[in-house]
């Protein structure tokens, strides 16, 4: 792995280059001011990191020894509440409190949804997360019974490549439904790119279209 020192940090160089070549273009922030600000955050909160770290250290050495004091013998609920209360792995429920952010997109803010950390280095891996927190018709359709069966279409053993055919078919129908294009079907797509921040999708036969409804195409 090679570094980078530079802002005071070392850095992993493949995140250096990911923020100031990917990440940040487009956004209007200059990447030394991500950097710097990134840095300050770091020295703000590493020390409190740091300190919760060994808090969390202390308690588990404190239940540990807890329980191998208390080997072979019944387990007390009661006396186990009592003792994490003790050492302040419990604490009272707090009085009614509210938290909110700012500046978070809805996707996230409002709809509720499992999430994955994965690398962005790997393009598969990221997949993974995004069906995970969007759900993949791809996947819903291929692995439910709204395919038919039918005409050698089974979901069972490997992939099925007329199955898989069938789920490409109903999907573009779901699209041509929900998001219909200015001219042509989801279903002859070859390809779609966001251009000047609006959606640019070009046909099998080479022509180019948009969504009929511009101000439906939310991000990318």
């Amino acid at each position: 792995m090679n570094w980078i020192d530079a802002y005071g940090l070392k850095i992993a160089s493949p995140l250096f280059d990911f923020v100031n070549s990917e990440a940040v273009p487009g956004t209007g922030v200059d990447p030394r001011d991500f950097w710097t600000g990134y840095a300050a955050l770091l020295g703000a909160l590493a020390p409190r990191c740091a300190e919760l770290l060994t808090k969390r250290d202390t308690l588990q050495q404190q239940i540990d020894e807890w329980h191998v004091a208390r080997r072979g013998q019944p387990f007390d609920q009661s006396e186990y509440m009592r003792f994490l209360r003790e050492i302040g792995y419990l604490i009272d429920e707090p009085a009614h409190v509210s938290a909110g952010t700012k500046n978070v997109d809805p996707e996230i803010a409002v709809i509720a949804g499992p999430q994955l950390v994965v690398p962005v280095t790997n393009a598969r891996y990221a997949l993974n997360a995004a069906n995970a927190r969007w759900g993949s018709l791809y996947d819903a359709l291929y692995g439910s019974d709204a395919i038919p069966e039918t005409g050698g279409a089974g979901r069972t053993g490997g992939y099925n490549k007329i199955r898989g055919e069938k789920v490409v078919a109903k999907a573009r129908a779901v699209l041509d439904s929900a998001l219909p294009l200015a001219t042509g079907s989801h279903a002859q797509a070859a390809e779609y790119a966001c251009v000047d921040g609006a959606l640019r999708v070009t046909l099998k036969d080479g022509t180019r279209t948009s969504l009929k409804g511009p101000e439906a195409f939310v991000g990318y």
